[in-house]
């Protein structure tokens, strides 16, 4: 493509209406927040406010609906909740009511049939606490055995937490607990589902911790699950069983993953699942025709572009909201409808 070309093609992108889907997870205030989960209920409702005052909220079976007909509302913006906390009932549902914005909640299945909190809530409940722990981990998987030194990550203090509220593990120093924390949560991302529970319940008891005592942090059970089927604007869809990666494993594990969470899902809600979104946005090439196969409409990313009316919708993009008051957020929704 010459210049001339890709100018016009710029051009033609630029004049195009386009529309963003937000992907949110929690909507709640906890003390330590390492992923960036979290969106207070204040900021929450300001977001809600912008969008409806400002854009054209849609519902994601409506997006679906304009792109078959190959085109995009402009200024359009669909709202999306990964995992399934149980604060996305109790704190987002009445500010989306209020608000009149449909959302729909992508749903991780295993954690609502099993009824356990998210591993990676455990993890951080377990390592990220102020207090002493041991000054070495051991974890034996699969025959293997991994060690690794604390040093002075060993001790954890209340002053060291409130450093951490603005890092993310990615970002944490060496030697830190952050940085241990997110050793060992990466290694057990690795493991099969049966291993990963194994080395984590290893660490619990390691840590000294016999439960996850956040209530609040939780998943939602099945008939929670079932109230929110009652809210008009709330659609339900699949998130994998597990929370899988999905990049990482077979074509017959991915469809384990895929399928039994349509499965699972459908006879929990007794209605037809059509959405389903990637964990951690990570997916292979046959990944998409797979969830189409599965009998799937559509499926969310978390690739960062706006929709555009000939988007695939079996890799929707979508922008992460962060915990940002509303002018941020305004601000930030004018820069990501600029991008093409």
């Amino acid at each position: 493509m010459n210049v001339i070309q890709r100018t016009k093609t710029r051009l033609k992108e630029m004049l195009t209406a386009r529309g963003l889907i937000l992907m949110y997870h929690r909507i709640a205030e906890p003390d330590l927040d390492p992923w960036g989960l979290s969106v207070s209920p204040a900021h929450f409702a300001e977001q809600l406010e912008i969008i409806n005052k400002y854009f054209h909220p849609l519902s994601l079976q409506e997006l679906l609906e304009h792109l078959k007909r190959g085109k995009v509302p402009n200024r359009s913006i669909v709202v999306t909740f990964d995992d399934g906390y149980v604060d996305n009932l109790q704190r987002a549902t009445p500010l989306l009511t209020h608000y009149d914005v449909p959302a729909t909640i992508f749903l991780v299945t295993g954690a609502i049939v099993e009824d356990r909190s998210f591993w990676w809530d455990e993890l951080e409940w377990a390592l990220l606490r102020p207090g002493t722990l041991p000054d070495y981990l051991e974890l034996k998987v699969s025959g293997d055995k991994y060690q690794w030194e604390l040093g002075d990550a060993h001790k954890y203090s209340v002053q060291d937490r409130q450093k951490d509220w603005h890092r993310r593990p990615w970002d944490a120093a060496p030697g830190t607990r952050l940085a241990f924390f997110y050793l060992i949560w990466q290694r057990l991302l690795e493991l099969s589902k049966s291993e990963r529970l194994e080395a984590l319940d290893a660490v619990r008891t390691w840590a000294g911790v016999d439960s996850d005592a956040r209530p609040g942090a939780r998943p939602l059970t099945r008939e929670e699950v079932n109230l929110l089927v009652k809210e008009n604007l709330i659609e339900l869809g699949a998130h994998t069983v597990t929370h899988a990666s999905l990049r990482h494993l077979s074509h017959s594990k991915q469809m384990e993953e895929i399928l039994g969470s349509k499965k699972q899902l459908e006879t929990i809600i007794g209605r037809p699942v059509t959405s389903f979104s990637y964990p951690h946005g990570e997916y292979s090439v046959e990944t998409p025709a797979l969830v189409q196969n599965a009998g799937f409409l559509a499926a969310t990313t978390t690739n960062f572009h706006c929709v555009l009316p000939n988007t695939d919708p079996f890799q929707l993009p979508r922008f992460q909201v962060d915990d940002w008051n509303g002018d941020e957020f305004l601000r930030r929704l004018a820069r990501w409808y600029a991008l093409s």
